[in-house]
C-alpha cells in the first residue's frame, strides 16, 4: 500500500496560504492583542487592541523575513518542547520519591546555562546567520582571530595554573 507522504498528498496545514500567511498572522495577531488586553496600554476597549493587533499581524506577515525567523523558532521551540520533557520524564524516573527531587545549585546554573546557549546557537540559526558565521570562522581574518582567541585562552589558564601552584607551596 503507497505511503500518502509517497504519493504527493498533501494536508491543508500545508498550503502556502495556511502555512505562510494565516497561522503566522493569526499567532502575532493574538500575542499582541493579548499583550494589549493585558496591559491596557491603548486603555479599555477591546475594539481598539484587536484593531491594533489586526494591524501589526497585517503588517508583520506583509514582510517575508520575520516570518521565516518566527517559522524557524517555533519549529525550534517544538523540538525542544519534546526534548524537554523526555530529559523530564528521565528525570523524574531516575530522582523521584515522595518528597520530590531538589536539585543543587549548581545543577540549575548548569542547566540555565545550557538552555541560554542553545537559545542563542537556535537565534542564530533560524535568522540565517549560521552559515555566515561557520565561514568567518573557518577562514580569513575569522580564523586567525579564532586561532589566536584559543592560543590566548590555553595560555592565560597555564599561566593560572602555574600562579596557583606557587601560591600553594608558600
Amino acid at each position: 500500500m503507497a505511503n500518502e507522504t509517497t504519493t504527493g498528498v498533501i494536508t491543508f496545514l500545508q498550503y502556502d496560504v495556511i502555512s505562510k500567511f494565516l497561522l503566522p498572522f493569526l499567532l502575532v495577531f493574538f500575542v499582541v492583542f493579548a499583550i494589549l488586553e493585558k496591559t491596557k496600554l491603548l486603555g479599555e476597549k477591546k475594539q481598539i487592541h484587536a484593531l491594533t493587533a489586526f494591524v501589526v499581524g497585517l503588517i508583520f506577515v506583509g514582510a517575508i523575513y520575520p516570518v521565516l525567523v518566527v517559522n524557524n523558532l517555533i519549529l525550534f521551540l517544538t523540538v525542544t518542547l519534546v526534548a524537554v520533557f523526555v530529559v523530564l520524564l528521565i528525570w523524574g524516573f531516575i530522582f523521584g520519591d515522595e518528597k520530590g527531587f531538589k536539585p543543587a545549585n549548581w545543577m540549575k546554573w548548569g542547566l540555565g546555562i545550557i538552555v541560554a546557549i542553545a537559545f542563542v546557537v537556535a537565534l542564530i540559526w533560524a535568522t540565517g546567520l549560521w552559515d555566515n558565521l561557520q565561514n568567518f570562522l573557518s577562514g580569513g581574518i575569522g580564523g586567525t582571530i579564532l586561532t589566536n582567541a584559543i592560543f590566548l585562552i590555553v595560555i592565560a589558564i597555564a599561566l593560572a595554573l602555574v600562579l596557583k601552584g606557587v601560591g600553594e607551596k608558600k
